[in-house]
């Protein structure tokens, strides 16, 4: 416990200094350019450095779609999880946040910059305006990644899956891909925050046409990509 606490607080302060000096540089170019696929570069180092200096390794298995717009849809165990994917499954995949990461004003900023979309489940009319922003940015060509579940669960279980990315999935039309992590409730207890080194398994699933669905079969489709993400946890952590 000791050597994960004091391996933690390097991780935690290295990656913050990376943030701190990397992300204002980044940002400037991007105001000067108008070009933010670095953004996305810059982001994937964050994350590697933080998995090396955790200890934490990633398997994978099945291949992400990287030709086409998708909407990647995993289940979700731990912190740990959200910049894992980003890392692994697109070079410059958009994500739809929890809104409360505002709360961090630097990584926000580079957030809202990189195309990245917050989501404010508690104010329902912001909420639809950020689906219909990220229908319209894979109408354009970008992936996104989302957290159906809203939060952490505490189990293998999946909880209810909210509706708002498979809503925003329909009106672009785009396939939604399911996506399996476990390994990452063992790198990071919910509300502990010691990084304990561990291998994340990424099992990545056959994409699911969403063309002819409206939003009235959102439910339907839900159900369908819900079972994909459960087929796929059955088959256990890469080894």
């Amino acid at each position: 416990m000791f050597v994960a606490a004091v391996r933690s607080v390097l991780t935690y302060v290295l990656v913050s200094l990376y943030v701190l000096i990397v992300a204002p540089i980044g940002m400037l170019i991007a105001i000067v350019t108008g070009y933010v696929d670095h953004l996305h570069w810059l982001g994937h180092g964050g994350v590697r450095l933080a998995c090396a200096l955790a200890g934490i390794k990633v398997r994978m298995a099945g291949r992400p779609p990287i030709e086409r717009a998708v909407v990647y849809c995993s289940n979700h165990e731990s912190n740990v999880d959200p910049p894992i994917l980003f890392d692994v499954l697109h070079p410059a995949m958009r994500v739809l946040y929890k809104r409360e990461l505002d709360a961090i004003p630097v990584l926000a900023r580079s957030f809202r910059m990189g195309g990245f979309l917050p989501i404010d489940r508690g104010n329902r009319d912001a909420a639809m305006k950020s689906i219909e922003a990220g229908a319209d940015a894979i109408r354009k060509g970008r992936s996104f990644l989302i957290f159906p579940e809203g939060t952490r669960s505490r189990t293998s279980e999946l909880l209810p899956f909210k509706k708002g990315g498979f809503i925003m999935a329909i009106r672009a039309q785009a396939p939604i891909v399911p996506v399996a992590v476990q390994g990452g409730r063992a790198a990071m207890h919910r509300g502990s925050w010691i990084v304990r080194p561990a291998t994340v398994s990424v099992r990545v699933g056959e994409p699911i046409e969403t063309a002819g669905y409206t939003v009235e079969d959102r439910h339907a489709l839900i159900a369908r990509v819900k079972e994909a993400i459960e087929i796929l946890l059955a088959e256990g952590p890469i080894r």
